[in-house]
């Protein structure tokens, strides 16, 4: 595999797939100069509960067979990244999901839903709620069914974070807070009136992207309320929750009830009554949560037309996107990282690369 060693690349962006792309291309030898106004943590990646889900994000949300495919690729790219940076502990989970049928939660039941996993491809197996209860016995007493899958895993977010920046730090990455401004000619200029020459710029940003790049002019907001518990309760071994109306799920930062999806607000005010409902909701999915102590918190997400994410060379010279993540930013992280130094290197992309192209939108 070819390395970038000499390569002087700026990175802007450090949440999920900016920190990883920063790692990535740091231990292959690039000079990086990583660009982010905020303090660590303090982004969409940080507040998001960790999810690593192929399955339900492509059985909820109608992508077909081969976007469960392009996840399924993504999150299975997860151990090899851990590997690269010496197997820190992320908390990565592979203990599968659970969906509960419950009353009141009306609407798409365990039958219809292991329909819908056989229609993209993915394993998973309606169970009564005697066998639910054998994954995790606290569950609502009048659970009438479920469906299990192996196929969605999850991590801790913050502690993933972490361990992406001190590999890109160790393997010399240099973190500069401030905002990208303008690159031109090789050369990036800062919110804080500092220049750096680079040979590419890689744009990470999220919902924050600039039109540095004209393609992310097809970029558009979605803010997400969510509520995390302070202690995990991970330690019961239980799968991650679903159900109609969002999930709940354990870290080591603690449990997080989420999420909503608010097309086209960009605000990170919290609305009371949205933090109410997700409450109820990650009440009723798991009663121990029931007098819990829930923070709200918000970040706000960018997305494209289709849901993809545009990866990729930019039409501006030597700039290269890796935007638009949805709220798929910690699934697609590794995927997207190594397409990046593909690109960069000359190399193969990769067989999502037509997919993802950052000009899809534009291109007749």
């Amino acid at each position: 595999m070819p390395d970038l060693t000499g390569a002087r690349i700026v990175v802007a962006g450090a949440g999920a797939v900016g920190s990883a792309i920063a790692a990535t291309l740091a231990l292959r030898g690039a000079s990086i100069t990583w660009i982010d106004p905020a303090a660590e943590g303090d982004n969409a990646s940080g507040v998001a509960a960790g999810m690593l889900a192929p399955g339900f994000e492509a059985a909820l949300d109608g992508g077909g067979p081969k976007t469960f495919a392009l996840l399924k690729a993504a999150r299975n790219q997860w151990p090899a990244l851990l590997a690269s940076l010496g197997d820190p502990d992320v908390g990565l989970w592979q203990g599968g999901a659970l969906w509960l049928d419950l009353p009141g939660l009306a609407g798409l039941t365990a039958d219809a839903l292991k329909a819908r996993f056989d229609a993209i491809g993915g394993e998973a197996e309606v169970v009564p709620a005697s066998t639910a209860r054998d994954f995790l016995p606290s569950l609502p007493q009048d659970l009438t069914g479920a469906l299990y899958t192996a196929e969605d895993w999850s991590l801790d977010p913050l502690m993933a974070l972490a361990a992406l920046r001190e590999a890109a730090v160790a393997a010399g990455a240099m973190i500069i807070r401030a905002r990208i401004v303008d690159f031109e000619g090789g050369l990036a200029r800062l919110s804080d009136g500092r220049t750096t020459a680079a040979d590419a710029l890689v744009l990470a940003t999220g919902a924050d992207a600039t039109l540095i790049a004209p393609e992310t002019a097809h970029l558009s907001p979605i803010k997400g309320h969510i509520l995390r518990q302070a202690l995990s309760d991970r330690r019961a071994g239980g799968p991650i929750l679903r159900g109609v109306g969002g999930y709940v799920s354990a870290t080591a930062s603690g449990v997080h009830v989420g999420a909503t999806m608010e097309p086209g607000l960009s605000d990170h005010a919290v609305d009371p009554a949205i933090a109410e409902q997700l409450k109820a909701f990650g009440e009723r999915l798991y009663p121990a949560l029931v007098g819990a102590d829930l923070e709200t918190r918000t970040g706000v997400r960018a997305a494209t037309p289709d849901g993809l994410p545009l990866v990729g060379p930019s039409a501006a010279p030597r700039v290269f996107l890796a935007v638009g993540m949805r709220r798929n930013g910690w699934l697609l992280a590794p995927l997207v990282a190594d397409m990046i130094a593909a690109y960069l290197t000359g190399d193969h992309p990769g067989p999502y690369a037509a997919r993802l192209n950052p000009r899809r939108f534009t291109v007749g």
